[in-house]
């Protein structure tokens, strides 16, 4: 209710910027991670029934530029930025967009459980870069082992998309790292829209390119939006109010059971079944990175407000 006579600005309380706001803040960090983790494979495999029809370049094309719009017209951040807050809204945005474009060619070629286990292979080495206690090499064995295993079974995987998921990995990680300068740097949502939009200058016009008049059918745009509400503003929206209450070590213990969430979704969504072999792989990445991330030490890696 507007008791002052004028119209609510901006700034309101009653703002939709200042619901969500109050809402993510309201929302324990685990189930936000929880949350972001089960939307973001979701969005991956209603991602992967785009690719016959505008390819992996013009499904991240469509997600990063929803997403980035719709995080702008939630936020309305500012572009008063001093010059080091800006450095980190590009580096995050910049390795946000090559991330989306490295799994997209990964996911193009790999099962969707598959793509995101030797993805997660990131993550996994910003938690033992964090750890120093001699179980390290036990949980980087035991990870090494699991992509072993994942080379079993079908032997079918495609080596192209297991590099492209490789290089995935190493963006999450980086992603993991620079998000939480971000979210030092930023408040509510401002940064995240900001990034968005500079990793939607990155994958646009790539996907353009490669995929001409086919990204403006009607039901593609349709999906599109779909898939950057699940793949991008809702996970990225909850890491980000996450990686702000808890240190990146603890984000990492909880985003261990992506790989696991992945393969699920992937065997009831996209019917893709993995070999018992495969599946051990999983859950051989899933328990390195809880037990790595686990024992890492907060100095490396230093904690969010």
């Amino acid at each position: 209710m507007n008791t002052g006579g004028t119209e609510p600005g901006p700034s309101s309380r009653y703002s939709l910027t200042a619901v969500a706001g109050r809402t993510l803040d309201a929302i324990p960090p685990p189930a936000l991670v929880m949350l972001g983790i089960v939307s973001v494979q979701l969005g991956s495999a209603l991602a992967k029934g785009l690719f016959d029809e505008v390819g992996s370049f013009g499904t991240v094309a469509l997600r990063l530029f929803f997403a980035a719009a719709v995080l702008m017209l939630l936020w309305r951040p500012s572009v008063r930025l001093n010059r080091r807050t800006w450095t980190v809204v590009l580096s995050y945005g910049v390795i946000l967009g090559l991330m989306n474009l490295c799994f997209y060619l990964a996911l193009d070629r790999l099962p969707l459980g598959i793509a995101v286990t030797i993805e997660f292979l990131g993550p996994l080495a910003v938690a033992l870069a964090g750890s120093r206690r001699w179980l390290d090499a036990f949980w980087a064995v035991l990870a090494a082992g699991g992509v072993v295993l994942l080379m079993e079974g079908r032997g079918d995987l495609d080596p192209v998309g297991m590099l492209f998921a490789l290089a995935a990995g190493a963006f999450w990680g980086l992603y993991i790292l620079v998000g939480a300068a971000l979210g030092r740097h930023t408040t509510e949502g401002n940064g995240l829209a900001l990034g968005m939009a500079v990793a939607a200058v990155v994958a646009v016009p790539i996907g353009v390119a490669d995929s001409g008049t086919a990204l403006i059918q009607p039901w593609v745009l349709i999906a599109g939006l779909g898939v950057a509400l699940l793949s991008s503003v809702v996970p990225y929206t909850v890491d980000l109010e996450a990686l702000r209450k808890i240190p990146p070590r603890v984000f990492g213990i909880l985003m261990s059971l992506e790989p696991a969430m992945a393969a699920l979704i992937g065997l009831i969504v996209l019917q893709e079944s993995l070999s018992w072999s495969q599946w051990i792989a999983v859950i051989c990445v899933v328990i390195a990175s809880a037990g790595a991330t686990r024992g890492a030490r907060p100095e490396p890696l230093p904690p969010d407000r």
